[in-house]
Protein backbone atom coordinates (compact mmCIF):
# COMPACT_ATOMS: atom_id res chain seq x y z
CA UNK A 1 0.00 0.00 0.00
CA UNK A 2 1.16 3.73 -0.59
CA UNK A 3 -0.33 7.08 -1.24
CA UNK A 4 0.45 7.65 -4.87
CA UNK A 5 -2.96 7.76 -6.45
CA UNK A 6 -4.96 8.55 -9.32
CA UNK A 7 -7.97 11.69 -8.18
CA UNK A 8 -9.63 13.13 -11.60
CA UNK A 9 -6.75 11.24 -13.76
CA UNK A 10 -4.13 13.17 -12.40
CA UNK A 11 -1.36 11.30 -9.90
CA UNK A 12 -1.82 12.59 -6.28
CA UNK A 13 1.11 12.02 -3.57
CA UNK A 14 -1.11 12.02 -0.61
CA UNK A 15 -3.14 15.71 -1.20
CA UNK A 16 -0.76 16.95 -3.85
CA UNK A 17 -0.82 16.68 -7.28
CA UNK A 18 2.73 15.31 -8.49
CA UNK A 19 2.21 17.16 -11.48
CA UNK A 20 2.40 20.26 -10.04
CA UNK A 21 5.61 19.19 -8.18
CA UNK A 22 7.10 18.38 -11.55
CA UNK A 23 6.59 21.89 -13.18
CA UNK A 24 7.49 23.80 -9.83
CA UNK A 25 10.65 21.65 -8.50
CA UNK A 26 11.99 20.18 -12.05
CA UNK A 27 13.01 16.95 -13.27
CA UNK A 28 14.19 14.58 -12.83
CA UNK A 29 12.73 14.88 -8.96
CA UNK A 30 11.94 12.15 -5.67
CA UNK A 31 9.35 12.38 -4.35
CA UNK A 32 8.25 10.60 -1.13
CA UNK A 33 5.09 10.43 1.27
CA UNK A 34 5.64 10.70 4.43
CA UNK A 35 2.79 8.80 5.44
CA UNK A 36 3.59 5.45 3.47
CA UNK A 37 7.10 5.53 5.60
CA UNK A 38 5.11 5.90 8.59
CA UNK A 39 2.49 3.33 7.69
CA UNK A 40 5.12 0.73 6.91
CA UNK A 41 7.17 0.85 9.71
CA UNK A 42 4.00 1.11 11.71
CA UNK A 43 2.37 -2.28 10.12
CA UNK A 44 5.99 -3.98 11.26
CA UNK A 45 5.39 -2.70 14.87
CA UNK A 46 2.28 -4.10 15.51
CA UNK A 47 2.76 -6.68 13.48
CA UNK A 48 5.54 -7.79 16.15
CA UNK A 49 4.17 -6.36 19.40
CA UNK A 50 4.24 -9.74 21.18
CA UNK A 51 7.69 -9.52 21.30
CA UNK A 52 8.25 -5.29 21.26
CA UNK A 53 11.35 -5.71 18.74
CA UNK A 54 14.09 -3.06 18.16
CA UNK A 55 13.57 -2.51 14.66
CA UNK A 56 16.21 -1.09 12.78
CA UNK A 57 15.69 0.62 9.71
CA UNK A 58 18.64 -0.08 6.62
CA UNK A 59 20.05 2.93 6.26
CA UNK A 60 21.74 1.73 2.73
CA UNK A 61 18.11 1.41 1.63
CA UNK A 62 17.58 5.54 1.51
CA UNK A 63 19.90 7.48 3.62
CA UNK A 64 18.13 10.67 3.44
CA UNK A 65 18.58 12.77 6.82
CA UNK A 66 14.80 13.53 7.02
CA UNK A 67 13.98 9.83 5.79
CA UNK A 68 16.23 8.64 9.32
CA UNK A 69 14.89 11.50 11.60
CA UNK A 70 11.52 10.44 10.88
CA UNK A 71 11.90 6.75 11.19
CA UNK A 72 14.10 7.45 14.40
CA UNK A 73 11.71 9.83 16.06
CA UNK A 74 9.27 6.90 16.06
CA UNK A 75 11.43 5.04 17.51
CA UNK A 76 13.35 3.44 14.94
CA UNK A 77 16.98 1.87 15.52
CA UNK A 78 19.78 2.08 12.34
CA UNK A 79 21.27 -0.14 10.46
CA UNK A 80 24.32 1.25 9.41
CA UNK A 81 27.31 -0.81 7.29
CA UNK A 82 29.80 2.33 6.74
CA UNK A 83 31.39 4.94 8.87
CA UNK A 84 29.35 7.21 6.96
CA UNK A 85 26.14 5.88 7.44
CA UNK A 86 27.45 6.41 11.33
CA UNK A 87 27.86 10.06 10.62
CA UNK A 88 24.49 10.16 9.41
CA UNK A 89 23.00 8.29 12.38
CA UNK A 90 24.66 10.96 14.52
CA UNK A 91 23.45 13.61 12.76
CA UNK A 92 19.55 12.29 13.20
CA UNK A 93 20.33 12.23 16.88
CA UNK A 94 19.93 8.34 16.83
CA UNK A 95 20.54 7.03 20.21
CA UNK A 96 23.91 4.71 20.23
CA UNK A 97 21.85 1.71 21.87
CA UNK A 98 19.98 1.16 18.93
CA UNK A 99 22.16 1.59 16.20
CA UNK A 100 23.63 -2.14 14.99
CA UNK A 101 26.82 -2.15 12.25
CA UNK A 102 27.23 -4.45 9.50
CA UNK A 103 29.58 -4.90 6.69
CA UNK A 104 32.12 -7.34 6.05
CA UNK A 105 34.52 -4.63 5.38
CA UNK A 106 34.81 -2.22 7.97
CA UNK A 107 37.86 -0.52 8.78
CA UNK A 108 40.01 -0.03 11.44
CA UNK A 109 38.84 3.62 11.69
CA UNK A 110 35.21 2.72 11.22
CA UNK A 111 35.39 0.21 14.02
CA UNK A 112 37.24 2.80 15.86
CA UNK A 113 34.51 5.38 15.27
CA UNK A 114 31.74 3.33 16.27
CA UNK A 115 33.42 1.87 19.43
CA UNK A 116 33.95 5.45 20.74
CA UNK A 117 29.85 5.85 19.88
CA UNK A 118 29.27 3.26 22.02
CA UNK A 119 26.84 1.75 19.48
CA UNK A 120 24.45 -1.47 20.64
CA UNK A 121 26.85 -4.02 18.93
CA UNK A 122 28.71 -4.71 15.38
CA UNK A 123 27.67 -7.78 13.10
CA UNK A 124 30.56 -9.61 12.72
CA UNK A 125 31.45 -11.31 9.47
CA UNK A 126 34.64 -13.07 10.14
CA UNK A 127 37.48 -14.39 12.51
CA UNK A 128 39.78 -11.98 11.97
CA UNK A 129 37.32 -9.14 11.94
CA UNK A 130 36.32 -10.42 15.21
CA UNK A 131 40.29 -9.98 16.13
CA UNK A 132 40.01 -6.19 14.76
CA UNK A 133 37.36 -5.41 16.96
CA UNK A 134 38.92 -7.12 19.98
CA UNK A 135 42.27 -5.31 18.95
CA UNK A 136 40.56 -2.00 18.81
CA UNK A 137 38.63 -2.45 22.02
CA UNK A 138 41.63 -3.19 23.95
CA UNK A 139 43.29 0.33 22.71
CA UNK A 140 40.37 2.16 23.62
CA UNK A 141 39.87 0.14 26.60
CA UNK A 142 36.16 -0.58 26.01
CA UNK A 143 34.41 -3.91 26.22
CA UNK A 144 32.19 -3.79 22.77
CA UNK A 145 28.90 -5.77 22.02
CA UNK A 146 29.79 -8.20 19.33
CA UNK A 147 26.73 -10.63 17.27
CA UNK A 148 28.38 -13.11 15.25
CA UNK A 149 26.76 -12.81 11.53
CA UNK A 150 25.62 -16.54 11.03
CA UNK A 151 25.49 -17.77 7.10
CA UNK A 152 22.58 -19.98 7.35
CA UNK A 153 23.08 -21.37 3.83
CA UNK A 154 19.45 -20.76 2.51
CA UNK A 155 19.17 -20.49 -1.09
CA UNK A 156 16.19 -16.85 -1.11
CA UNK A 157 14.17 -16.62 -4.43
CA UNK A 158 15.44 -13.62 -5.71
CA UNK A 159 18.32 -12.03 -8.04
CA UNK A 160 21.80 -13.97 -7.47
CA UNK A 161 23.10 -10.30 -6.48
CA UNK A 162 21.09 -9.71 -3.75
CA UNK A 163 21.20 -13.26 -2.23
CA UNK A 164 23.54 -12.94 0.99
CA UNK A 165 22.53 -16.55 2.91
CA UNK A 166 24.26 -18.86 1.03
CA UNK A 167 27.75 -20.39 1.23
CA UNK A 168 28.71 -18.86 -2.00
CA UNK A 169 28.08 -15.28 -0.98
CA UNK A 170 30.84 -13.48 1.11
CA UNK A 171 28.68 -12.70 4.53
CA UNK A 172 28.39 -14.52 7.52
CA UNK A 173 29.91 -17.52 9.16
CA UNK A 174 29.23 -20.78 8.65
CA UNK A 175 27.52 -22.81 11.71
CA UNK A 176 30.32 -24.89 12.63
CA UNK A 177 33.22 -22.07 12.24
CA UNK A 178 30.61 -19.78 14.70
CA UNK A 179 30.18 -22.78 17.23
CA UNK A 180 34.00 -22.84 17.24
CA UNK A 181 33.84 -19.19 18.34
CA UNK A 182 31.50 -18.82 20.71
CA UNK A 183 33.14 -21.67 22.44
CA UNK A 184 36.49 -20.03 22.71
CA UNK A 185 34.85 -16.56 23.57
CA UNK A 186 36.88 -15.83 26.45
CA UNK A 187 39.90 -15.74 24.32
CA UNK A 188 38.40 -12.33 23.24
CA UNK A 189 38.46 -10.59 26.60
CA UNK A 190 37.42 -7.14 25.06
CA UNK A 191 34.48 -8.26 23.50
CA UNK A 192 31.10 -9.31 24.85
CA UNK A 193 30.17 -11.61 22.39
CA UNK A 194 26.19 -11.16 22.90
CA UNK A 195 23.86 -12.37 20.12
CA UNK A 196 23.75 -13.85 16.48
CA UNK A 197 22.69 -12.23 13.42
CA UNK A 198 20.88 -13.26 9.91
CA UNK A 199 20.46 -11.55 7.12
CA UNK A 200 19.37 -13.89 3.98
CA UNK A 201 19.09 -11.00 1.23
CA UNK A 202 16.67 -8.61 0.18
CA UNK A 203 13.14 -8.48 -2.25
CA UNK A 204 12.19 -11.77 -0.99
CA UNK A 205 8.10 -12.76 -1.52
CA UNK A 206 8.37 -15.92 0.19
CA UNK A 207 8.30 -16.58 3.68
CA UNK A 208 10.03 -20.16 3.65
CA UNK A 209 13.40 -19.46 3.18
CA UNK A 210 13.10 -17.39 6.07
CA UNK A 211 11.57 -19.89 8.38
CA UNK A 212 14.38 -22.45 6.90
CA UNK A 213 16.93 -19.65 8.42
CA UNK A 214 15.23 -18.78 11.49
CA UNK A 215 14.23 -22.63 12.21
CA UNK A 216 17.78 -22.97 11.95
CA UNK A 217 19.26 -20.33 13.98
CA UNK A 218 16.93 -21.32 17.16
CA UNK A 219 18.24 -25.19 16.81
CA UNK A 220 21.48 -23.31 16.90
CA UNK A 221 20.75 -21.41 20.18
CA UNK A 222 19.25 -25.00 21.62
CA UNK A 223 22.56 -25.90 21.02
CA UNK A 224 24.77 -23.18 22.67
CA UNK A 225 22.24 -23.34 25.80
CA UNK A 226 23.56 -27.21 26.27
CA UNK A 227 27.08 -25.40 26.17
CA UNK A 228 26.17 -22.89 28.34
CA UNK A 229 26.57 -20.40 26.12
CA UNK A 230 24.13 -17.49 27.05
CA UNK A 231 23.23 -14.84 24.56
CA UNK A 232 21.06 -11.47 24.92
CA UNK A 233 20.06 -10.88 21.20
CA UNK A 234 19.07 -12.54 18.16
CA UNK A 235 18.86 -10.26 14.97
CA UNK A 236 17.33 -11.66 12.43
CA UNK A 237 17.93 -8.99 9.48
CA UNK A 238 15.50 -7.59 6.70
CA UNK A 239 14.96 -8.13 3.14
CA UNK A 240 11.17 -8.44 2.91
CA UNK A 241 10.13 -7.95 -0.80
CA UNK A 242 7.73 -5.46 -1.75
CA UNK A 243 5.03 -4.97 -4.75
CA UNK A 244 7.10 -3.78 -8.00
CA UNK A 245 5.01 -5.74 -10.53
CA UNK A 246 2.97 -8.66 -9.78
CA UNK A 247 4.64 -10.15 -6.92
CA UNK A 248 2.40 -11.19 -3.99
CA UNK A 249 5.28 -10.77 -0.75
CA UNK A 250 3.78 -11.76 3.15
CA UNK A 251 2.48 -8.53 4.81
CA UNK A 252 3.78 -7.99 8.11
CA UNK A 253 0.99 -9.76 9.63
CA UNK A 254 1.56 -12.47 7.60
CA UNK A 255 5.42 -12.79 8.86
CA UNK A 256 4.81 -12.50 11.97
CA UNK A 257 2.48 -14.68 12.45
CA UNK A 258 4.36 -17.36 10.87
CA UNK A 259 7.78 -16.51 12.50
CA UNK A 260 6.93 -15.43 15.99
CA UNK A 261 6.43 -18.79 17.18
CA UNK A 262 10.20 -19.76 16.31
CA UNK A 263 11.53 -16.27 17.59
CA UNK A 264 9.72 -16.82 21.18
CA UNK A 265 11.31 -19.97 21.45
CA UNK A 266 14.77 -17.98 21.75
CA UNK A 267 13.71 -16.08 24.56
CA UNK A 268 15.84 -13.66 23.37
CA UNK A 269 15.64 -10.04 22.57
CA UNK A 270 14.63 -9.95 18.47
CA UNK A 271 15.76 -7.02 16.26
CA UNK A 272 14.39 -6.31 12.77
CA UNK A 273 16.90 -4.58 9.97
CA UNK A 274 13.94 -3.40 7.17
CA UNK A 275 14.78 -1.60 4.58
CA UNK A 276 12.98 -1.89 1.36
CA UNK A 277 9.55 -2.87 3.16
CA UNK A 278 9.54 0.92 4.34
CA UNK A 279 10.53 2.85 2.00
CA UNK A 280 10.66 0.94 -1.42
CA UNK A 281 7.03 2.23 -2.46
CA UNK A 282 7.23 5.24 -0.61
CA UNK A 283 9.09 7.21 -3.18
CA UNK A 284 8.49 7.67 -7.17
CA UNK A 285 11.05 9.07 -9.68
CA UNK A 286 9.83 11.80 -11.82
CA UNK A 287 10.85 12.18 -15.30
CA UNK A 288 9.98 14.08 -18.39
CA UNK A 289 9.75 13.11 -22.17
CA UNK A 290 12.69 15.08 -24.08
CA UNK A 291 12.11 13.03 -27.40
CA UNK A 292 10.25 10.42 -29.51
CA UNK A 293 12.42 8.11 -31.47
CA UNK A 294 10.78 5.54 -34.15
CA UNK A 295 13.10 3.00 -35.99
CA UNK A 296 12.33 0.16 -38.06
CA UNK A 297 12.34 -1.96 -34.75
CA UNK A 298 11.69 0.06 -31.78
CA UNK A 299 9.82 2.97 -30.28
CA UNK A 300 11.82 4.41 -27.71
CA UNK A 301 10.66 7.41 -25.27
CA UNK A 302 13.77 9.25 -24.21
CA UNK A 303 13.36 10.71 -21.02
CA UNK A 304 15.65 13.05 -18.72
CA UNK A 305 16.25 10.37 -16.24
CA UNK A 306 18.41 7.81 -16.62
CA UNK A 307 20.37 5.06 -14.85
CA UNK A 308 22.21 7.61 -12.60
CA UNK A 309 19.44 8.21 -10.82
CA UNK A 310 17.82 4.68 -10.66
CA UNK A 311 20.41 1.90 -11.62
CA UNK A 312 17.75 -0.48 -10.86
CA UNK A 313 16.88 -1.76 -14.29
CA UNK A 314 20.70 -1.77 -15.90
CA UNK A 315 21.98 -3.64 -12.36
CA UNK A 316 19.57 -6.39 -11.83
CA UNK A 317 16.95 -6.18 -14.94
CA UNK A 318 14.53 -5.01 -12.44
CA UNK A 319 10.65 -4.07 -13.42
CA UNK A 320 9.50 -0.62 -11.94
CA UNK A 321 6.01 0.50 -13.04
CA UNK A 322 6.14 3.77 -15.18
CA UNK A 323 2.82 5.92 -14.98
CA UNK A 324 1.98 8.74 -16.62
CA UNK A 325 0.87 11.97 -14.24
CA UNK A 326 -1.69 12.99 -16.16
CA UNK A 327 -4.32 10.09 -17.93
CA UNK A 328 -6.15 10.90 -21.28
CA UNK A 329 -7.96 8.30 -23.51
CA UNK A 330 -5.25 7.03 -25.87
CA UNK A 331 -4.38 4.31 -28.02
CA UNK A 332 -1.62 1.80 -26.25
CA UNK A 333 1.91 1.16 -27.89
CA UNK A 334 4.88 -0.74 -26.84
CA UNK A 335 7.90 1.14 -26.18
CA UNK A 336 11.00 1.07 -24.73
CA UNK A 337 11.82 4.12 -22.32
CA UNK A 338 15.11 5.06 -21.98
CA UNK A 339 17.71 7.72 -20.51
CA UNK A 340 20.19 9.91 -21.93
CA UNK A 341 23.01 8.21 -20.57
CA UNK A 342 25.60 6.85 -23.02
CA UNK A 343 25.33 3.04 -22.20
CA UNK A 344 22.64 0.45 -24.08
CA UNK A 345 21.87 -0.67 -20.40
CA UNK A 346 20.40 2.84 -19.34
CA UNK A 347 16.93 1.78 -19.81
CA UNK A 348 13.40 2.05 -17.00
CA UNK A 349 11.39 -0.70 -19.24
CA UNK A 350 11.69 -2.70 -22.24
CA UNK A 351 9.06 -3.77 -24.48
CA UNK A 352 6.72 -1.95 -22.57
CA UNK A 353 2.78 -1.27 -23.29
CA UNK A 354 2.13 2.48 -22.57
CA UNK A 355 -0.20 4.94 -23.31
CA UNK A 356 0.77 6.88 -26.36
CA UNK A 357 3.28 9.68 -25.18
CA UNK A 358 4.24 13.05 -26.72
CA UNK A 359 7.37 15.00 -25.92
CA UNK A 360 7.48 16.98 -22.44
CA UNK A 361 4.46 14.58 -21.00
CA UNK A 362 5.81 13.32 -17.11
CA UNK A 363 5.85 9.72 -16.23
CA UNK A 364 6.53 8.72 -12.59
CA UNK A 365 8.75 5.71 -12.17
CA UNK A 366 6.88 3.87 -9.50
CA UNK A 367 8.49 1.88 -6.19
CA UNK A 368 11.72 4.39 -6.43
CA UNK A 369 11.76 5.14 -2.43
CA UNK A 370 14.65 2.34 -1.77
CA UNK A 371 18.25 2.01 -3.54
CA UNK A 372 17.23 4.60 -6.39
CA UNK A 373 19.13 7.73 -4.88
CA UNK A 374 21.03 5.97 -2.38
CA UNK A 375 22.51 3.92 -5.21
CA UNK A 376 22.55 7.56 -8.10
CA UNK A 377 25.72 8.88 -9.12
CA UNK A 378 27.07 11.32 -11.15
CA UNK A 379 27.92 9.50 -13.97
CA UNK A 380 28.20 11.53 -17.55
CA UNK A 381 28.78 14.61 -15.12
CA UNK A 382 25.10 14.30 -14.50
CA UNK A 383 24.12 16.42 -11.29
CA UNK A 384 22.32 13.91 -8.86
CA UNK A 385 18.35 15.07 -8.54
CA UNK A 386 16.15 17.04 -5.99
CA UNK A 387 14.33 15.23 -3.66
CA UNK A 388 11.03 16.17 -2.20
CA UNK A 389 8.84 15.34 1.05
CA UNK A 390 5.29 15.21 0.99
CA UNK A 391 3.06 15.62 4.39
CA UNK A 392 -0.77 15.72 3.62
CA UNK A 393 -1.10 19.17 1.36
CA UNK A 394 2.77 20.08 2.45
CA UNK A 395 5.97 19.96 0.76
CA UNK A 396 9.68 19.81 1.69
CA UNK A 397 12.86 20.18 0.37
CA UNK A 398 14.61 17.19 2.00
CA UNK A 399 17.72 17.41 -0.66
CA UNK A 400 18.48 20.49 -2.69
CA UNK A 401 18.95 19.84 -6.88
CA UNK A 402 23.27 19.74 -6.94
CA UNK A 403 24.46 21.94 -9.95
CA UNK A 404 27.60 21.71 -12.13
CA UNK A 405 29.98 23.95 -9.44
CA UNK A 406 28.83 20.78 -7.28
CA UNK A 407 30.22 18.10 -9.69
CA UNK A 408 33.57 19.67 -9.58
CA UNK A 409 33.89 21.12 -5.94
CA UNK A 410 36.17 18.40 -4.50
CA UNK A 411 38.29 18.24 -8.38
CA UNK A 412 42.10 19.86 -8.23
CA UNK A 413 44.14 21.36 -11.30
CA UNK A 414 47.83 20.51 -9.97
CA UNK A 415 50.25 23.77 -10.40
CA UNK A 416 51.80 22.17 -13.67
CA UNK A 417 49.28 21.86 -15.91
CA UNK A 418 48.05 25.61 -15.34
Amino acid sequence: MHEFRYKRNYLYCEDLKVIDLARKFGTPLYVYSYKTILDHFLKLKVAFREINPLICYSVKANSNLAILRLLVKEGAGLDIVSGGELYRAIKVSCPSERIVYASVGKTDKEIEDAIRRRILFFNVESLSELESVNRISKKLNRITNVAIRINPAVEPKTHRFITTGSLSNKFGIDFQSAFKILKLRKRFKYLNLCGLHIHIGSQITEITPYISAIAKIVNFIRKLKKERVSLEYLNIGGGLGIVYDKETPQTAQEFAERVLPLLKKTELKIILEPGRFIVGNAGILITQVLYIKSTSKKKFIIVDSGMNDLIRPALYGAYHKILPLHITPTAVQKVDVVGPICESADFFAKDRSMPKLKQNDFLAIMSAGAYAFSMSSNYNSRPRALELLVKGDKVYIIRERENYNDLIDREVIPDFLK
